[in-house]
């Protein structure tokens, strides 16, 4: 049974500012009916101050209260404040939610962010037939390239982090094992090889990867000694004479090496 605070309790029971506003500056939107949660919020802005918000929304208590709350937190405040809310802050000014509902706190920013968007005319255009960036979760429209970046530039790790971030796999789930297996490509894990394993790796990279590929050419690759991130190998065959053996090392070895063991590894040729 999931705990929530006495703040989210009131403004579940008694919402602020629900309905719509007739001719409103700005208007915006999150979230999908066919997962149950869907939110729109109504700006009245005046020289750049929010002078009135209102939203109507579909969803579990969490989502009410999210959205009621936010709109407490943005009136009165002019519409750069209100670009720097997060979905953090909202979450935080109702004392907290459970992590399985953090979404709807995330689904109160953006459409906050959407709506903010329609005020400085930012709204992106329909894409065209040419994007071909694949949606990962169909709820709340989260492509791949936008999960991935979560991932390589906010620092995600986990699934509870992704929803956190832009939501993905907050509804109906079915996204979720293809989150994990971007999680699985893209995320740096935090565990440590012991010596043993990091030689083990480096050799087994050296030997499915990068062996394989020089081999085509005649080539091939010997390990000769691991000191700390410092890797000495040795090639042989065709790359033992080739004229761009640094190139190799450092444009393909090593980069496999960092890719596949860790980044801070430093390739080192022995003749």
């Amino acid at each position: 049974m999931w705990e929530y605070s006495d703040k989210v309790k009131e403004h579940y029971k008694n919402p602020k500012n629900v309905g719509s506003i007739e001719n409103a500056d700005a208007i915006g939107e999150a979230g999908a009916l066919a997962c149950g949660d869907k939110l729109k919020i109504y700006l009245k802005i005046d020289n750049g101050i929010i002078t009135d918000a209102k939203f109507q929304t579909f969803g579990c208590g969490s989502a009410v209260a999210s959205s009621s709350i936010l709109t407490e937190m943005i009136i009165g405040k002019s519409v750069e404040e209100a670009r720097k809310i997060t979905n953090k802050d909202i979450a935080d000014e109702l004392d907290g939610l459970p992590p399985e509902k953090m979404h709807c706190s995330v689904m109160g920013h953006e459409a906050l962010e959407d709506a903010l968007k329609d005020y400085f005319g930012e709204k992106e255009e329909t894409p065209s037939k040419e994007n071909t960036d694949k949606v990962i979760c169909n709820c709340f429209g989260v492509t791949e390239s936008e999960i991935v970046k979560a991932i390589k530039e906010k620092g995600a790790k986990t699934l509870d982090d992704i929803r956190e971030i832009n939501y993905a796999g907050g509804g109906c789930a079915r996204c979720v094992p293809n989150i994990k297996m971007l999680l699985d490509k893209y995320a740096k894990k935090d565990i440590k090889l012991n010596p043993v394993q990091f030689i083990l790796k480096i050799n087994k990279v050296l030997e499915t990867n990068v062996a394989h590929e020089l081999g085509k050419d005649s080539g091939g690759i010997e390990l000769v000694n691991v000191d700390g991130y410092d890797v000495y190998v040795k090639l042989t065959g065709t790359c033992s004479s080739c004229k761009n053996a640094t190139l190799t090392l450092k444009n393909f070895v090593e980069t496999q090496l960092r890719e596949h063991v860790d980044e801070n590894i430093n390739v080192i040729e022995v003749k």
